[in-house]
């Protein structure tokens, strides 16, 4: 199942970083923190990535296209420029970077991915969050419940967008951009069917978390995995500080993988 991240926006809150480099890019213990994310979803097993680009996007292609050179041993012969690898710490990664445009809203940029994900299932996140989300439980749990869409529910202290979750846990409606109340609000991880590309119509503009995700609540199709563990994004300076300080503590709640 091929896993699709959104990394194509300005990223205008973390500008202290983000004048140099998409904010996915921004480093979290010498790592992009796209390469975080990667990590958990390969720790469950996947390790087909779609990225959509946007912002500095040739930032993102460049990382990728140099990753085994810049993670290997080598001797390099200046005199015949020759190159010899020797051990290299690669990831058993395969991933499509797509420039889905540079004002392209998150609806618009997975409508502009649909051909390569095909008439298959797949996932989604964003790529400014991190989290210990069980993706193996997320995916059984996205079948066992037969709704074209599946995202993970967190309780943060405000913001995103918040939900209204039924007894049965499917998701009744989906609100943007709450004031902070203690509500489950999305964040993201989703599984989705692709029967929801039917539900993107408005082209480049449209925002993902309003009409696609308000139309799939009202039709019964949006259900909520309750996530009550670890979740943190990545909006501002000081939320990269607090995951850099909690790497270097050395209990990153996200570091589920084995070195």
């Amino acid at each position: 199942m091929k896993v699709v991240i959104l990394a194509g926006g300005y990223g205008t809150r973390l500008s202290e970083e983000t004048d140099l480099r998409p904010k996915p890019m921004v480093e979290i213990g010498g790592k992009p923190l796209l390469w975080h994310i990667m990590k958990i979803y390969s720790h469950y097993g996947f390790n087909e990535f779609i990225i959509c680009c946007g912002y500095k996007s040739y930032y993102i292609k460049d990382y990728f296209y140099h990753y085994y050179m810049h993670s290997a041993d080598m001797t390099i012969d200046l005199a015949s420029n020759k190159v010899e690898y020797h051990t290299s710490a690669s990831e058993p990664w395969k991933i499509t970077l797509v420039d889905t445009g540079l004002e392209t809203m998150t609806g618009g940029r997975i409508k502009r991915i649909q051909k390569y994900v095909g008439n298959e299932p797949f996932m989604l996140t964003y790529g400014d969050g991190v989290s210990d989300v069980n993706i193996s439980n997320l995916l059984t749990y996205h079948q066992k419940k037969g709704k074209l869409a599946t995202l993970t529910a967190v309780l943060p202290s405000g913001k995103f967008g918040a939900l209204e979750i039924a007894g049965d846990d499917r998701i009744a409606s989906f609100f943007e951009k709450p004031q902070g109340d203690g509500s489950w609000v999305n964040g993201g991880f989703f599984v989705l069917e692709p029967e929801i590309f039917k539900y993107i119509t408005g082209g480049d503009s449209t925002v993902f978390e309003r009409k696609p995700l308000e139309n799939l609540a009202q039709d019964g199709q949006l259900q909520s995995y309750k996530h009550t563990g670890f979740w943190k994004p990545m909006d501002t300076l000081r939320e990269k500080l607090a995951l850099q300080a909690l790497w270097n503590s050395g209990k990153a709640p996200w570091k589920i993988w084995n070195e």
